[in-house]
Formats: C-alpha cells, structure tokens, sequence
C-alpha cells in the first residue's frame, strides 16, 4: 500500500510539473503586451521597456520558468504586476468564497444524484421511473448559465427569497447574508452536477441489480430492494467514488462561470478579470492551483479504491 501511494504521489508531481509547463507556455502566446498595458497607451516606447525590464520579461522564457517554478517549491506563487499583492494571499482571500461554494454545490449534487439515481432505476419501467430518467437527462444538457439565470427568475425576481448577485462585503463576518448570497449560485452548480451523476448512478444501479449475489439476496427472502440496498449497492460504491471525483472538474469549471453571472469574488471571477489584464503570475497561480485540486482529488480516488476494494489490494 505505501508503494502503491508512493507511486501514485510521484505520478501527481509529474502531473502538475507538466501542467505548470503547459500553463505556462500557453500564457506567453497570447496576444497582447503586459509591459503596454500596465504602461498605458500614451506610453513612449523607453518607458514600456523600462517596465519590461523590472518585470523581468526580457529574460528568456526558461528563465522565467525556472524562477516561477523555483518560488512555487517555495510556496510562493509570486506577485501581481499590477497590484504587487502576493499571489497566495489573493487566492485564500478569494477561497474563502470558492471553496464553500463547491463544497455546497457538491452536497447539493449527492442529495439529488443518489436517492433519485437509485429510485429511477428501481422504478424502471414505471411512470415514476420514467419521469426522472427523463427530467435528469434534460437538466443536464442545461448550459450552466441559463439555468442560473431561471433560477434568479425564480427564487430572486418573484418570489423574492434570495439575493440575486453579490456578496457581503464583510463576508463571512457576517455567516447568515453569506450563506443566502451562495445558496442560488450553489443550486444552480449542484443542480446540473447532480442530473448528470444521477445518471450514472442509475445506470450502475441497474448494473447491480442484474447481477447473481443481488438476485440469490432476494431468492432467501429479501425483496428486491432490501437486496440492492445492503448487498448490491455497497459493490458499485467504488464506481460512483470515481465518478464524483470527476465532478469535481465539473464543479471547479462551473464555479469560473457562475462566479461571473451572481458577481462572487471568487477564484473563478478573479481568474476571468487576471486573464483580460494580462496578470501573468496570477493567472499562472489560479490555473496551477486549479489543477492541482483535480490532480489531488484524483490521487485521493485512487487510494481510497485501494483501500475499499481488498482485490485490489491482493493484486499489488
């Protein structure tokens, strides 16, 4: 087992080496100057080179590289050209948001896509059955956006129980105005999130219930659905596990938009403004950092399946 994570850790390294590379080379191909824009347009051509020169952006790209990638060991992701602020200390401000917005959504999400997952498929067949089979296929080929935006039509236009936009300027000083201002944002993530695993679980659901130890439970006096819940669904746990850790990719890709449409500021918002203006070393962090919550959820995953499923273990 501690080679297995050993070997796992070591292929999430590698992982976010060649993201960071990626990252960082993608960046430098956009068009558009950072030294001109941070000068102004009314800049003499002396002055954007004396800016160029103090950001280091003369310096080969390798060079770069290695310095960014040099402060990140350090945990430093540096500054940004604008603003000088420590790249760190904007991403735990803006987490403070992110984060209990995808820890929300995520909840949200489960609620829906496990009871219903299940239900659909032992009702299948049935009317009922049918409906939410239907209903979870549609809700997921919803764009993220409009359903956020009939959800605001909804529960903050007519019936007026829910802030539209925003966020507390003193945030989490004040818990209860915080947690009202991410319950839209975090439905309208968890919502579509939710249709989407819901058809997963559904279709592993129907899975188990065809399979021998399912139907022997029900042949010694369990009925149908006793036998699922305490024999079949606890061999298709492993499956979901894999796929919520997809999710989570989902949710990180949701937060960036839904941030924007309810003006949270988030990560997400303040990646989309950081790549408009051209702040390199803050887009650089916010993607990085990114990245590396997906490749840790994925590494988590995996050691998790190791540690539930015993075949696995025997198989190292």
């Amino acid at each position: 087992m501690i080679r297995y994570a050993l070997t796992r850790l070591a292929l999430l390294v590698l992982g976010l080496v060649v993201a960071s590379v990626l990252i960082f080379l993608t960046l430098r191909v956009l068009p558009g100057d950072v030294a001109q824009q941070i000068a102004g347009t009314n800049a003499s051509p002396a002055q954007v080179d004396a800016i160029r020169e103090r950001l280091g952006l003369n310096e080969p790209l390798t060079t770069q590289y290695v310095q960014w990638a040099t402060g990140v060991l350090r945990g430093d992701l540096g500054a940004s050209l604008r603003t000088g602020t420590p790249v760190v200390e904007e991403l735990v401000e803006k987490a403070a948001v992110t984060v209990p917005l995808g820890l929300l959504a995520m909840v949200i999400a489960l609620l829906i896509a496990l009871p219903f997952g299940v239900l659909s498929a032992i009702r299948r067949g049935r009317a009922d059955g049918t409906t939410l089979s239907v209903g979870a296929q549609a809700i997921a080929a919803v764009p993220v956006v409009w359903a956020g935006m009939m959800l605001v039509v909804v529960f903050a236009v007519w019936l007026g129980w829910l802030p539209a936009q925003g966020f507390p300027r003193d945030g989490w000083d004040e818990p209860g105005r915080a947690l009202r201002s991410l319950v839209l944002p975090a439905l309208t993530i968890g919502i579509v999130e939710g249709a989407m695993l819901m058809r997963f679980v559904r279709s592993a659901t129907l899975q188990a219930i065809g399979q021998d130890y399912v139907r022997t439970a029900a042949a010694k006096g369990l009925t149908r659905t006793q036998a699922l819940l305490r024999h079949g669904l606890p061999n298709v746990g492993l499956s979901i596990i894999s796929v919520l850790g997809l999710q989570v990719a989902g949710i990180i890709v949701g937060a960036v938009v839904i941030e924007q449409l309810f003006t949270l500021p988030g990560i997400g918002r303040m990646l989309v403004a950081d790549v408009g203006l051209r702040d390199l070393p803050k887009v650089q962090g916010e993607l990085l950092v990114m990245t590396g919550i997906v490749l840790l959820i994925g590494f988590l995953v995996d050691l998790l399946h190791r540690v539930i499923d015993p075949r696995q273990r025997e198989a190292a």
